[in-house]
């Protein structure tokens, strides 16, 4: 992984943190989704006249990522909901990296060296200690851990798959426009028929926020796809979920959620870990 690549996905982590807030931050969580994904939709359809086509064995990829990033939605509205943004999204994104180097390993033939791996497990180390940190003095609400973890699995899943998709595309910015039209309808549409007169009601008080956090939402995960075709999946993925840092700040600073000592600890451990992946490259 060079620098430009790392300098690429650390961005992608801070804007992928910012959506994710915006996100917790609208009430009705069906709303702010369906405006995120709707907004995305708009974005995807108007770079398709501007970017290439994706490449015929990319769609099917494609189409089996925009399932899995629908159920991810949902679950995440769902942790969202039952949990604190600071605890949730850390469990989320923590538990991932190590679940997508193992199936980098095994479908797409990527396993790391001695460098990678150990910066790998030092940032998921880093990771988890921003989730713990999340339940210290609580009872822990095992529904919301449990949404968490399951969007964790689905994140791990769809990193794969689009890693292998963008590859086959020959085309980054191609594989995301058409990925975001494929699956930005779906939410919206849901939100419709299930408030029918009332859409525009609720959408319009949340609209320039969630659009805001569309945007957000799609650089950061452009960013990621393209860094996948110059990287390993496995360490673009643990250094991605460094926005976890940034999630917990935002949590601290906007949601009056406590950040504290071992947070920081542990945003040291991510530091140690990204060296590691460097070095690797």
């Amino acid at each position: 992984m060079t620098p430009v690549v790392a300098a690429a996905v650390l961005f992608a982590a801070v804007t992928h943190a910012g959506w994710n807030a915006i996100a917790h931050r609208i009430t009705d969580k069906l709303v702010g989704f369906a405006l995120i994904s709707g907004g995305g939709l708009l974005i995807g359809l108007a770079a398709t006249p501007f970017v290439a086509f994706p490449a015929g064995p990319a769609w099917p990829y494609l189409f089996v990522s925009a399932a899995v990033h629908i159920a991810y939605y949902a679950l995440l509205m769902t942790s969202f909901r039952l949990g604190d943004f600071g605890q949730a999204y850390p469990i989320a994104r923590g538990s991932a990296p190590l679940l997508v180097t193992l199936l980098a390993a095994v479908f797409a033939h990527e396993v790391p060296g001695v460098w990678a791996s150990a910066g790998i497990a030092v940032s998921c180390l880093g990771l988890t200690g921003v989730g713990l940190w999340g339940l210290r003095g609580n009872r822990p609400d095992w529904a919301a851990i449990g949404a968490a973890l399951a969007t964790g699995v689905t994140i791990a899943a769809y990193t794969v798959i689009d890693g292998m998709g963008v590859r086959a595309a020959h085309s980054p910015l191609g594989y995301i426009a058409w990925l975001m039209a494929v699956q930005g309808a779906v939410l919206p549409a849901f939100l419709y028929v299930r408030t029918r007169g009332d859409t525009l009601r609720l959408l319009r008080p949340f609209a320039v926020l969630g659009l805001l956090g569309a945007a957000l939402s799609v650089a950061a995960y452009a960013l990621v796809l393209w860094a996948q075709t110059r990287a390993p999946l496995a360490p673009v993925a643990a250094l991605r979920e460094s926005s976890i840092i940034v999630g917990a700040a935002i949590g601290a600073l906007f949601f009056k959620e406590r950040f504290g000592a071992p947070r920081i600890a542990a945003a040291g451990l991510v530091v140690v870990g990204i060296g590691l992946m460097l070095r690797a490259g």
